[in-house]
Parts: C-alpha cells; structure tokens; sequence
C-alpha cells in the first residue's frame, strides 16, 4: 500500500485507484478495526514479555555416588565357626607325629600296609583264583567294599586269604555260617573252632604288616566271636 497524501480533503494513497473519505462509514469501521488490531497486538507484546510462570516441580534429592563398605571385622563366636576344608600335607603330619610321640611308647594305630621297598618274597600277595566248592562264600568275598582282586583270592605267607583291599593294606576271611539256625551247642563248637584260627591268621597278616579282618553274616555270630576275644576285628556283611 502506498503513502497517503491529502488531495482536496481527502486522503489518497499512493499505487490506488479508488478514493477514500474520512467521513464515510466505511472509513470509520476500517479505523475501528486497526485500533482493535493494534490493541491486541499490544495485550500480545505485553504478555510475551512477562515472566513465564512457575511450574511444578519435583525436587530430586542429590544421591552420592555409591561406594564399596569398608570390610568390619567381626569376632565369630565360640562354637559358631563355620566348618572349613583344610588340606595337610601327609609328609609334615608324619613329621608331627615322629617329634610329639615320646619314645618307646606303644600305638594303638593298626599295622600299615607293607610299603617297604623289599619286603620278604613270602608276604608279597600272590593272587590266585578261588578253590572253589562254595559260590556263596566266594560271592560274599568279591563283594567287600574296595576288594582289589574280585574273582581272586591272596595268598600270603602260605596263607590263602579269601579277599584282599590292597590300597588299605587289609587281609579278609569270609565265615559264612547260617549262626543263627545253629543250636546252642553247635554255636559254641563253632566259637571255640573259629576263633583259634581267626588269631593265627591275623598273626600272619601282621607278620607282613597287613591288617586283619572276619566278615560273617549275623549281627550273633559277630558277637560270639568278640565274646572270646574282643581284639578281633569282625564285621557284619550286609552286602552279602
């Protein structure tokens, strides 16, 4: 729109055709309206320039960074530790025992296996297959627990053993006698039999440093046999 520029009493504006009179209605409504305009861009100014109102918000705390707890020793009670695995070397327990153990005492430990770097030809096991006659007795004997030679016997020192753990260095003789059926007469024929024989053998797996031990069947046979001799070492075949 160009420059008006009065012309008569009228105002005309520049790059126009039709002219404009002040008086008219039209002119008056054209001047309300620009009046109305301005206002409102004023309210608009105004309001644009006001401070921006304040929003809720939330506070967050400010959080340290985490750290690690210092380690606090704490006393265990007594009684209440844990268990824990320890792991001794055999060489220094050996050595333990050699400086605390006074000399000539006696040691109720059982005779160790023959680890001797020459032992006597005669106590050197000789395994040997079963003579046989009697599957429930050579059954009952390849069943022992940790039995080195199941199917076998050993024979030591002229002696055939009926079983042989060879790591734990233990010699058996199996007794496999239905005691329990036996009279009470018959029980103490057997008792008086058995238990001479069980101390000669034991005698002559000691005199190899082998360990002894009877195997039977019943909980009354294993006690007839410690009756006489409580030293034996009998035990209950429960696998058999």
């Amino acid at each position: 729109m160009g420059v008006p520029f009065p012309l008569n009493g009228r105002t005309k504006y520049a790059g126009t055709i039709r002219l404009i009179d002040r008086d008219s209605p039209f002119s008056q409504d054209v001047a309300m309206s620009l009046r109305i305009h301005s206002a409102l861009l004023l309210a608009l100014c105004a309001c644009s320039t006001t401070a921006p109102k304040q929003r809720n918000q939330v506070a967050i705390p400010w959080a340290a960074p985490l750290v690690a707890p210092k380690p606090v020793a704490v006393p265990v009670p007594m009684g209440l530790t844990p268990p824990m695995t320890v792991m001794v070397d055999p060489n220094v327990r050996k050595m333990q025992d050699s400086e605390t153990k006074p000399k000539g005492s006696g040691s109720n430990r059982s005779p160790p296996a023959p680890l001797t770097s020459a032992p006597r030809p005669e106590c050197i096991p000789r395994i040997v297959p079963h003579r046989g006659g009697d599957p429930l007795h050579d059954a009952c004997a390849d069943k022992i627990p940790q039995n080195g030679f199941p199917g076998f016997e050993a024979l030591v020192n002229g002696k055939h053993f009926d079983a042989l753990q060879h790591r734990a260095g233990v010699l058996w003789e199996i007794k496999t006698d239905s005691f329990d059926t036996f009279t009470a007469a018959l029980q103490r024929i057997v008792i008086a039999k058995q238990v001479p024989e069980l101390q000669h053998e034991r005698e002559i797996a000691r005199t190899c440093g082998f360990d002894f031990r009877v195997g039977v069947r019943s909980a009354a046979h294993k006690r007839a046999l410690e009756a006489v001799d409580l030293t034996l070492k009998v035990v209950v075949m429960d696998w058999c």
